[in-house]
């Protein structure tokens, strides 16, 4: 799974960019506060068999759903949850309480629950995972677009990273070119934002899962190059 919010070119995504996506092997895409930038996306998301998620909680009547269940390769039932924070973030409704309301709701055989929670400051997301740890699989982190050190499996079997990093050119600021970027931060004057290029690290979790009681057995993470 990948969380493919910024897919067209750092700002938001198409329908053509995420069946590209899910045509090179991705099974199911997230996605964050960045998916409503490309107004073409939101009848996508509204078709019922759309593999792409928006967070959970974002009000009924928005486009597109934050929870759905997949099938995994070898047969296991997967819960994908996506849920958005709300410090420093747009209005949206408690990610917590909408988790209980999810996970209440799911059929009780899925064993196997994965959250992306799209949050801005470490503590939100800290918080979510102690929060569903025992609950859910895994809750990993995104939106911020630098890894974080701090992949484990907590007490009750949930395995956490903060934030996964991104996949882009990291030799930018948070994907984008640098010189702007320092430009508006020295003189406090806005900037146009464009998506740097050049070498591409892929930064991931890998979660090894016991299947029969849904489980984390490890969680760990996972950085790869290439020069673009």
């Amino acid at each position: 799974m990948a969380n493919g919010e910024n897919a067209a070119g750092g700002f938001g995504i198409t329908p053509n960019i995420a069946d590209e996506l899910l045509n090179l092997g991705i099974d199911i895409l997230t996605s964050g506060n960045h998916i409503w930038d490309k107004r073409e996306i939101y009848d996508y998301l509204a078709n019922p068999h759309s593999l792409l998620l928006r967070p959970a909680n974002y009000p009924a009547d928005c486009p597109g759903r934050g929870m759905k269940v997949v099938t995994a390769r070898n047969g296991m039932r997967v819960a994908v949850i996506n849920l958005q924070g709300r410090t420093y973030m747009p209005s949206t409704e408690c990610p917590f309480r909408k988790a209980d309301a999810l996970l209440a709701e799911l059929d009780q055989s899925v064993r196997v629950k994965f959250v992306d929670f799209h949050a801005e400051v470490t503590s939100e997301k800290v918080a979510m995972g102690w929060y569903l740890d025992g609950r859910v699989t895994a809750v990993v982190g995104t939106h911020t677009h630098i890894p974080t050190a701090d992949a484990r499996v907590l007490p009750n079997g949930t395995a956490y990273q903060t934030d996964c990093g991104m996949t882009g050119p990291y030799d930018s600021v948070i994907g984008v070119e640098r010189d702007p970027v320092i430009r508006k931060f020295i003189t406090s004057m806005p900037a146009r934002m464009q998506a740097a290029k050049g070498r591409v690290e892929l930064n991931a979790v890998i979660v090894n899962i016991d299947d029969a009681s849904g489980r984390a057995r490890s969680i760990r993470r996972y950085v790869t190059t290439h020069q673009g």
